[in-house]
């Protein structure tokens, strides 16, 4: 009960992720090279602290940092989103990712296209419709969080190779350095032509360095290296149907912040139309793992679940 209330309380981090990216006045592309910078080293004192190697072959680090800008081009987008739209639309959005990974699966590992996913991505679809008409004014913002989610989806099919040849830990520290490195090196265009003559704004501001501290010891170093921890003890289907929590605890959350009149967070109140949207795409994600699992026992088939946040 301990480890499945620990799991729970991580989920419930992840979730808050969207609503600390609203709090924060850094923008977004500064945002993830702070937090993947910090993430990052976190992690490199985690795995100092527990005398695990770290070095691999420069060809498999060269691997690693390029599925990095992956992780960060996802974080860029989807901070985005949330400040393009509410913590609820854009959380809504990322529910999408089983739909993505559904989708980019048979095109990248080759398997066949199994006929519940299709089911289920309609099913999500018809969320989706829903949710955007009854947000029209969010629309840009969703659209931004489901390619976050598509992003997010196409770094979770490469990580499930990349996990079987490398131990968690030092696979997450590499893709963080590489997500911090893509962003550095982006600087310099992105100044130029995506800040409105701006420039770079990496000082924190007020209780950023608070929010900054959450996002990237806590939800980020504290929540995975816990995780990983976890899935040693509990089974990988038990800990994907709890993951797949994160846009309902998410929601919640920013339902709550509204009720209690936090500064911020007026666009949370939702339509009718907004709930019965989303309902349909989390009863579809929350669905999926036990259609696979029985769709498995069926089959006598057995594989290694990825699941990456």
């Amino acid at each position: 009960m301990k480890d499945y209330l620990k799991l729970h309380f991580i989920v419930l981090l992840w979730g808050f992720t969207a609503i600390l990216g609203k709090l924060l006045t850094v923008p977004p592309v500064e945002l993830v090279f702070w937090r993947t910078g910090l993430a990052a080293l976190g992690l490199g004192l985690l795995l100092a602290a527990r005398r695990l190697p770290w070095r691999v072959a420069p060809g498999q680090a060269a691997r690693l940092l390029a599925v990095g800008t992956l992780v960060a081009a996802h974080w860029i987008t989807f901070f985005l989103a949330a400040r393009l739209s509410s913590v609820s639309v854009c959380l809504a959005g990322l529910a999408t990712l089983a739909l993505w990974t559904s989708l980019l699966e048979p095109l990248l590992l080759w398997r066949r296209v199994r006929g519940y996913e299709v089911g289920l991505g309609l099913l999500t679809m018809v969320g989706l419709w829903l949710v955007a008409q009854a947000e029209f004014g969010q629309l840009l913002g969703l659209g931004v969080a489901v390619l976050s989610a598509g992003l997010s989806a196409l770094f979770s099919v490469l990580n499930a190779k990349l996990i079987k040849e490398h131990p968690p830990l030092r696979l997450t520290f590499y893709e963080m350095l590489g997500a911090c490195a893509s962003v550095a090196a982006f600087f310099p265009a992105y100044s130029r032509w995506f800040t409105g003559g701006r420039g770079l704004q990496l000082a924190w501001h007020g209780y950023d360095w608070l929010w900054l501290g959450l996002l990237a010891g806590v939800c980020t170093v504290y929540a995975f290296s816990t995780s990983v921890e976890l899935m040693k003890r509990l089974s990988p289907f038990a800990v994907n149907l709890t993951i797949n929590l994160e846009p309902v605890y998410g929601i919640s959350m920013a339902a709550g912040l509204f009720l209690l009149g936090v500064p911020g967070f007026g666009a949370e109140r939702m339509t009718g139309g907004f709930y019965l949207g989303t309902g349909l795409i989390v009863v579809s994600v929350l669905i999926h793992p036990l259609v696979a699992a029985r769709a498995k026992r069926r089959s006598g088939a057995h594989s290694t679940p990825c699941q990456v946040v």
